[in-house]
């Protein structure tokens, strides 16, 4: 005998065979047991999720003599007239194939004959968004009114390209998703029948490489029995489904998640030399993150990732030690590096870019590479690794110096005097060119020494011992410092040094959230924070909040009437001017706003 496929072998008998879709199988079987059976049904829904399987089951069990709990009893005369292939009552339509308007002009002809073994003449069209607008217009009125032998079965995995006409004359079914733990069941009852030994988190990584069809999740199973000659196992399930291996994979996200791009790009480079695709690669990265997500937001995350415990441990440990906005900024950026790959004829250029952008947040100006960075210092400053304090005002300082070894650094190491500058990691910049955030934001003037001066203070000692005192005053009151002119003409970066300068000097988060959510751009030479929030737009333009922005924006070069906060929708007043002003220059015409 011919091999069969799983998904053909083990394809559904009864209702009670078809795996979840309940709220379906309750409505056939009460209309099969009461004999109110309609004219026309819908099936639409993902692939592999029983939709032909209800439809061939249901049409044997509406024309069965005697149905048993909604199911064709196999054994009546109708029902063995029905299971031979020359079976005329029973009419399988393939619509990509068949779906011109002759071919329904053809059934519509057909239908009119009575059924031969049965009490029914079903139809059942296969894939029927495929059909012609035309075929569908011919369809409509048999569809409509027709014969009481007569029923039509439509399934569709595209509902939403069925025209309305038919869709209101159908009675309609929505199949779902099986949820994995329903599939890894169905998948250990298929492998007892055939003898096949396995692992379970084999059966679990092959039920969710199925992502809830029954028929994906038993096609890649058959292809797993087949390499496995004994027992299967995960790794068997990874190499069949081409994935990277677990250990690479969670290097490189460890690289990427730590901010070491250098040995990022070396793994990457190790997989690509490898021979792995990188559309593979990148959904590796994506799942191993999101995998990082729920290990670190749930507390069952064992037994909903049902990794083997070794990997789960790597898994787990790369998570705990991921900063929150690392591990969402890397998400983002590989899911947009995924949809940009299928536009792209130089796919590698654009992995090894998301690689640089994701761990590397110094060099973004985006507003979650800032709070990663805020982030990194605040970690810092908390466990006491602080680094060495700027020795100058100007990053180019830091980047021209070179490392030291550690025991020439700690002879040379003098002690700092604790100034009011942002704190500097021990490593070297990765590039030349330092960002615009490696620059400290005010340059306080040194004091003059007083008599009594205190001798200099090591900068640890000086963190672990000085008390924070809170500030109890807007730091607007005080004077504008010597600050760092902002650049011109560039929004963004203008809005990214704003908003540091805000952190740095405001001391309030609520502020900063706001002003971080709006939108910055020039109008006129005006840079405008627009916000389509009414309430944000209150709070923002309060007599404190506003001084605080003001203040911010006059640390950095940005003068009172060089920016502006506005409502998204709300004209400005030269807007308004001119309008008034064209309508006053052309009385007759009629000039209205749209």
């Amino acid at each position: 005998m011919a091999h069969l496929a799983l998904y053909r072998t083990f394809r559904p008998k009864s209702l009670s065979d078809v795996v979840r879709q309940e709220h379906i199988v309750t409505v056939l079987k009460n209309q099969i047991e009461s004999g109110r059976i309609g004219h026309a049904y819908l099936f639409c829904g993902p692939r592999g999720t029983g939709k032909t399987s209800i439809a061939k089951i249901f049409a044997q069990a509406i024309n069965c003599e005697s149905p048993v709990d909604g199911s064709p009893c196999g054994k009546c005369a109708a029902c063995q007239a029905l299971a031979r292939p020359e079976n005329l009552d029973i009419n399988e339509i393939d619509a990509a194939s068949n779906n011109g308007v002759d071919e329904m002009r053809d059934l519509r002809e057909k239908v009119q004959y009575p059924p031969v073994a049965g009490k029914y003449k079903v139809y059942i069209v296969d894939e029927v968004h495929m059909l012609s607008m035309q075929a569908f217009n011919a369809l409509l009125k048999t569809l409509e009114e027709p014969p009481a032998h007569a029923v039509f079965i439509l399934a569709t995995t595209e509902s939403h390209k069925i025209p309305p006409t038919i869709l209101s004359r159908c009675m309609r079914f929505d199949f779902k998703l099986i949820p994995q733990a329903d599939l890894e069941k169905q998948l250990k009852k298929v492998f007892d029948s055939i003898g096949k030994k396995y692992d379970g988190e084999a059966i679990a990584a092959i039920a969710r490489a199925g992502a809830g069809s029954v028929r994906d999740m038993l096609s890649i199973a058959d292809t797993c029995v087949s390499y496995s000659e004994g027992k299967l196992t995960y790794k068997d399930v990874t190499a069949v489904l081409g994935s990277a291996d677990f250990d690479g994979v969670c290097a490189l996200c460890d690289a990427i998640l730590q901010g070491n791009a250098g040995l990022a790009l070396e793994t990457a480079e190790a997989f690509l030399a490898s021979g792995k695709s990188v559309g593979m690669l990148v959904s590796d990265v994506l799942n191993f993150l999101n995998e990082c997500a729920i290990a670190r937001s749930c507390k069952s995350a064992q037994t909903l990732l049902a990794l083997p415990k070794a990997d789960y441990e790597q898994l787990a440990a790369v998570a705990k030690n991921a900063q929150p906005h690392m591990l969402l900024r890397a998400t983002e950026i590989f899911a947009k590096a995924e949809s940009e790959l299928k536009y792209s004829t130089l796919p590698r250029v654009i992995f090894e870019t998301a690689i640089c952008k994701a761990s590397m947040p110094q060099t973004d100006v985006d507003t979650d590479a800032l709070l990663a960075r805020i982030e990194l210092l605040e970690k810092a400053v908390a466990t006491g690794n602080i680094g060495t304090v700027a020795a100058a005002s100007s990053p180019a300082k830091v980047a021209e110096t070179t490392p030291m070894s550690a025991a020439k650094q700690k002879k040379e190491e003098k002690p700092a005097v604790v100034e009011d500058y942002a704190p500097v990691y021990d490593e070297p910049p990765i590039f030349d060119t330092p960002s615009m955030y490696d620059e400290p934001i005010v340059s306080v003037p040194p004091k003059a020494a007083a008599p009594q001066q205190k001798a200099a203070v090591p900068v640890q000692k000086a963190v672990e011992e000085t008390p924070v005192q809170p500030i109890e005053k807007p730091i607007a009151q005080a004077a504008a410092p010597v600050v760092k002119q902002a650049p011109t003409g560039d929004a963004k970066a203008t809005f990214g040094l704003f908003l540091r300068t805000l952190r740095k000097t405001g001391r309030n988060g609520v502020l900063f959230t706001m002003c971080m959510d709006a939108e910055p751009s020039y109008d006129d030479g005006v840079l405008v924070l627009a916000t389509d929030s009414e309430t944000m737009f209150n709070s923002m333009t309060k007599p404190e909040h506003f001084a605080l922005i003001a203040q911010a924006f006059e640390m950095i070069g940005v003068g009172a009437g060089q920016f502006d906060v506005r409502l998204k929708g709300k004209q400005t007043d030269t807007f308004t001017k001119s309008f008034n002003e064209l309508k006053e220059s052309f009385p007759s015409t009629n000039i209205e706003i749209k």
